[in-house]
């Protein structure tokens, strides 16, 4: 094997993994796959350190800090733990524990599978939460922390200290909001712990108030300063203190009582209501602490033995196909009913055809299922010795909503139903296009476009736009009433000013984001000029690659969508970009910008307007080939990237002053 290839491939694995999770709340693998990676990486880098790289993963604790709450720097730093899959592994901790120490007892805890943050009493009041971050710079979500119900606002006793805990969504609040966002169109939370992640990074604290999100607290910063000497004293005064501590806790004495009881926590984790990942084993005896000492990434003291996922054998009876809103074409495996982590499960995804096909999968099979910590199941492979009487598995040809012929880019591992008619698309669909980022119709919330598309008011978006026809017979519906409906009738009239990029969002063509749009709509000014671009026209402008280009193509191909724009323009909405009263000079063409901190006077939409209106482009992340980082308050990783990279970094004062006045 060559290992330093072996190395190179583990941290690209690892760190497209990282981003996934930390930064797009989308995991695509299991958390046992990628402790497995990093295990792996750290035994290589351990027995080959002339292989290892400044930047491994292994010295990084935590994931990327988002742009969208202030940053604050941990007193002290959060730091991860390292990780045991076996007996053996305990055992050769607890020897490497008993070089340094004698005398000591393990706390053993169940490891809960959620979000760790940092909480802040000063006398006994709550004053602040904040996110692991990196480790060392984490995120304020101290008003979304607040909503969480068992958390105490006011302590027992008037103490000021810092306390960590791990923010989780109990299986009840998940499948709850999974079947809002089932109602809603929108897509399902893969598993609790991204459920709480997500949710605990909503700017609106009240949808994280709704999401019934809890909280277990195990840390005590600085315990000796308050008497405590042991963890086991730590999870007693942070109850004392009014705190919600787990408690199934026990201490051991040593490591072979550890090992007994891993096992019958095992046992114990598949009837608990919420998630668990595995046991974390500490030296109970804070003195020795720093004795034993710590590495730059993980405390020598600590380690958390991480669960098996638990997999179950059923019968899959047949394969059925749901439509996504953007018209993915999921496969689901319906299955003889089965108990796994203490629920019945009678579905689970197969994700794709290819997934399918890959692993040999017939209809009739004993196939083997695990949750892996995932409320959605996942069918994981076939037990191919068992099979019998079986068919063989055929994608479908059309869509099974609108009988359409389905569609899949060479590249992709998804089949696409591209009728923007296709009425199993409809909810998800007139909800995007109301949101804000799209059509921006305030009154028309999730809701109301249920409620109006169960009474039959509301099929598609142009339906939305002849509701003022309808005044009085919406007055008389459930929760709405005057004041409500002309609020709505009056958002929906201002939504028709919209600008063309919003219009373009709002379609949800399958690849067309926000940036897309705005970057589509500085070639083709109007959705008739769009709706006859080739393909070669279509990729010739930057970032737009094959697949959005077909997308785009595609969609507009329909009659449907050719009709649309017709009809679209007849009501009064913008169909073609504004023309400008005054031309501007290309004063940033061909320059990029990257933003990042919080500006006080602009907006982040509106100094990206202003960039693209001088022939500028705004980017997301800084490389050798961005022109200016503008660097708000509290500017993080971008700016320190910028500044190792040499590009210029300019503050708001300065972008003013490149500015013409007119603008």
């Amino acid at each position: 094997m060559d290992i330093k290839k072996r190395m190179m491939d583990l941290q690209q694995a690892i760190e497209k993994a990282n981003y996934e999770y930390h930064t797009l709340d989308r995991p695509t693998v299991s958390d046992f796959e990628y402790d497995l990676w990093m295990k792996e990486l750290i035994e290589l880098e351990t027995n080959h350190p002339e292989y290892k790289n400044p930047s491994s993963p292994t010295l990084k604790v935590g994931g990327v800090v988002l742009d969208k709450f202030n940053k604050v720097v941990h007193d002290k730093p959060m730091m991860s733990l390292s990780n045991a899959f076996s007996d053996q592994d305990l055992l050769d901790f607890d020897e490497r524990v008993s070089k340094e120490v004698e005398g000591y007892s393990y706390n053993m805890e169940l490891k809960i599978d959620g979000l760790a943050i940092n909480l802040k009493y000063r006398d006994g009041i709550f004053i602040s939460a904040s996110t692991r971050g990196d480790g060392l710079v984490g995120e304020d979500v101290t008003s979304n922390v607040r909503t969480i119900k068992s958390l105490p606002m006011k302590l027992s006793e008037p103490v000021s200290l810092e306390v960590r805990g791990e923010v989780f969504m109990p299986h009840k609040s998940f499948e709850k909001a999974n079947e809002e966002r089932a109602k809603e169109g929108l897509e399902l939370f893969r598993n609790a712990r991204n459920a709480a992640a997500g949710t605990i990074r909503q700017l609106d604290s009240a949808i994280v108030s709704s999401r019934g999100l809890d909280i277990f607290c195990y840390t005590l910063v600085d315990a000796e300063t308050y008497g405590v000497k042991t963890q086991s004293g730590v999870l007693n005064y942070l109850s004392q203190l009014g705190f919600k501590t787990n408690p199934n806790y026990v201490v051991a004495k040593n490591i072979q009582e550890v090992i007994e009881h891993i096992h019958r926590y095992d046992v114990l984790r598949k009837s608990l209501p919420y998630d668990t990942d595995g046991v974390v084993i500490k030296v109970n005896e804070l003195i020795k602490y720093e004795q034993i000492g710590q590495t730059v990434k993980y405390p020598k003291w600590a380690i958390a033995y991480k669960f098996a996922p638990e997999e179950v054998i059923t019968k899959l009876n047949a394969i059925t196909f749901q439509v996504g809103r953007t018209g993915v074409i999921t496969p689901v495996a319906e299955l003889t009913p089965v108990l796994i982590s203490g629920s019945m499960v009678a579905r689970a995804t197969l994700h794709n055809e290819d997934y399918i096909k890959n692993l040999d999968i017939e209809i009739g099979d004993d196939v083997i299922v695990r949750k892996a910590g995932e409320i959605i199941p996942e069918v994981v492979r076939p037990v191919i010795e068992n099979r019998q009487s079986t068919v063989p598995f055929k994608m479908i040809e059309t869509c099974p909503s609108c009988g359409e012929p389905l569609y899949r880019e060479p590249e992709e591992a998804d089949w696409f139903c591209v009728n923007p008619g296709c009425p199993a698309q409809h909810v998800g669909k007139l909800i995007h296009f109301a949101s804000r980022p799209a059509m921006n119709i305030d009154s028309l919330g999730e809701k109301i476009v249920i409620q109006l598309y169960e009474e039959g008011y509301i099929k598609d978006f142009l339906d939305i736009y002849y509701l003022k026809d309808q005044r009085d017979k919406l007055i008389e519906l459930d929760r709405m009433g005057e004041k409500k409906v002309d609020n709505l009738l009056e958002a929906i009239e201002v939504s028709k000013q919209n600008s063309l990029d919003k219009l373009l969002f709002g379609l949800g063509i399958n690849h067309v984001g926000a940036k897309v749009a705005k970057l589509l709509l500085k070639k083709f000014p109007s959705l008739e000029a769009l709706s006859e671009a080739t393909l070669e026209q279509l990729t010739a402008i930057d970032d737009i690659g094959e697949a959005i280009a077909n997308s785009v193509i595609q969609y507009f191909s329909t009659d449907y969508a050719k009709q649309l724009i017709h009809t679209l323009h007849d009501i009064g909405i913008q169909t073609a970009m504004a023309q400008k009263t005054t031309t501007t000079s290309p004063l940033f063409d061909g320059k990029t910008f990257v933003l990042t901190g919080k500006l006080e006077t602009f907006t982040r939409e509106d100094a990206a307007a202003i960039i693209e209106s001088f022939g500028g482009k705004v980017s997301g992340s800084v490389s050798k080939k961005t022109d200016y980082v503008l660097a708000g308050s509290d500017a993080g990783s971008k700016l320190e990237k910028a500044n190792s990279l040499g590009v210029k970094v300019i503050d708001e004062l300065a972008f003013k002053e490149m500015i013409p006045n007119e603008q």
